[in-house]
């Protein structure tokens, strides 16, 4: 079977799962079954063939799983986010994957030859960093549970911090592509290979950056981000596990320092180690937020409690029992009511999201395409890692969505962009050489 065919194949589950999805929350809440999940499962059905048909004519040569398996999240996000929250949130949702597909095409034909972005890459280096302190700057910065992750316009707020992880991705790839071999060669020091620090000056800029966004944004998880993307592009182009050693030790000073002695950040690191005192209980958050999140997925067990029956407001109040469901702590009502196995499912498709990015990087043929796809597969690896370790309690809690899951429009936005350009570094990986 052609690539292309498999491509649409692989949509066809996508459908059936937001049918199924919509099937089982009507039931659940009026006891029929209605038609409607069947229409609204076309619909989607319709949209995933019109990116197909798209990417057909566009990207002939492209990876044939890629856009499968980001369709199945959508859909399972649209889903979840209708179970939590209704009609209308998800209503929202649906048009915000709208707009993403009217992005990604935007972004394929705007840089088909994405190469190009080499020339522009302190200019996205900059442009990044902005965008990653705009938060912060006072009257356009809102604070959304205690981190500064989104800036507010008349109408919309969102958050800047999604696009700047691809900015500074693109910046990273192509600076190494360039300085990798002084990178890894380097002087000898007291027997080891030390880079000189012309070369490393802008990855410790990096480095501080992320040091930086932990004061200013108060969210662990975004400096993390940023980080492991930089190590992961780093490793690949020098081939050099000590710099992932060292940079790992780095970022792990900086942040036992930080959070023992910036109020905000070592909160946020009391409600990951005590969860469970009631001291630190707060409304909308705090270890409150951590505490009611265990309950939930231990309640679900292996196989889950079914949709709509995770608790996720107090009986006999409108107060929430887990705080924003449908963003952060999207994964422990995922837990709650599929299970151990139903959330391991939803790991599973980011995994083969990642591989098939990972796939496209040994594919590549130049050093900035590897980088690029390496870096981009592993931001959306960590993003995963920090939302799904901050819910289980492996690292202190964060405010990053799980990519095309969790209800927003930046990380949809933002990750169209990131799906657009792993599409297009690996339309041309996959494309037949030219007979000599």
């Amino acid at each position: 079977m052609r690539a292309r065919n498999w491509e649409l194949f692989g949509l066809i589950p996508a459908a059936l799962l937001l049918s199924a999805g919509f099937a089982a929350v009507y039931i659940q809440r009026s006891n029929q079954l209605s038609t409607v999940s069947l229409v609204y499962g076309a619909i989607f059905l319709g949209l995933c063939l019109a990116g197909h048909i798209f990417v057909r004519i566009t990207l002939p040569h492209a990876d044939p799983f890629i856009f499968p398996l980001v369709a199945v999240l959508a859909c399972f996000g649209i889903v979840m986010v209708y179970r939590i929250d209704g009609a209308t949130v998800a209503r929202l949702q649906a048009q915000w994957f709208v707009f993403g597909l009217v992005l990604f095409a935007g972004t394929v034909l705007l840089f088909r030859d994405y190469r190009k972005l080499e020339n522009y890459r302190y200019l996205i280096m900059i442009g990044s960093l902005v965008l990653l302190v705009l938060p912060r700057v006072p009257h356009l910065g809102e604070q959304v549970n205690g981190a500064y992750l989104a800036i507010h316009l008349p109408g919309i707020s969102f958050q800047p911090t999604e696009f700047g992880k691809v900015g500074l991705v693109i910046f990273l790839a192509s600076y190494l592509r360039d300085h990798r071999q002084a990178l890894a060669s380097g002087r000898r020091i007291l027997g080891y290979r030390v880079p000189p620090l012309k070369h490393l000056g802008p990855l410790l800029v990096l480095w501080g950056a992320a040091m930086l966004a932990l004061i200013l944004l108060h969210d662990i998880g975004s400096s993390l981000m940023f980080y492991g993307g930089l190590l992961a592009i780093l490793y690949v182009a020098t081939d050099r596990i000590s710099f992932v050693i060292v940079g790992m030790l780095a970022f792990a000073g900086g942040a036992w320092y930080l959070g023992t002695h910036i109020p905000h950040i070592n909160a946020r690191v009391q409600d990951w180690l005590h969860p469970f005192d009631p001291k630190l209980y707060g409304v909308f958050g705090g270890s409150y937020q951590l505490a009611n999140a265990q309950f939930a997925m231990a309640a679900g067990g292996l196989f889950g409690q079914g949709f709509g029956h995770s608790l996720i407001t107090v009986p006999g109040s409108n107060y929430l029992f887990i705080p924003v469901p449908d963003t952060d702590m999207i994964y422990s009502i995922i837990t709650s009511e599929l299970g151990l196995f139903g959330a391991a499912g939803l790991l599973v498709v980011y995994v083969l999201f990642v591989a098939r990015g990972f796939k496209t990087a040994m594919l590549a043929r130049d050093s900035f395409s590897k980088l690029l796809a390496v870096g981009l597969s592993s931001v959306v690896a960590i993003q995963v890692f920090v939302i799904v370790g901050g819910v289980t309690r492996v690292i202190p809690l964060t405010g990053v969505p799980l990519p095309f899951v969790s209800y927003g429009g930046s990380s949809i936005l933002a990750n169209s962009v990131l799906v657009a350009l792993l599409l297009l570094i690996s339309d041309r990986a996959r494309r037949p050489t030219p007979a000599a």
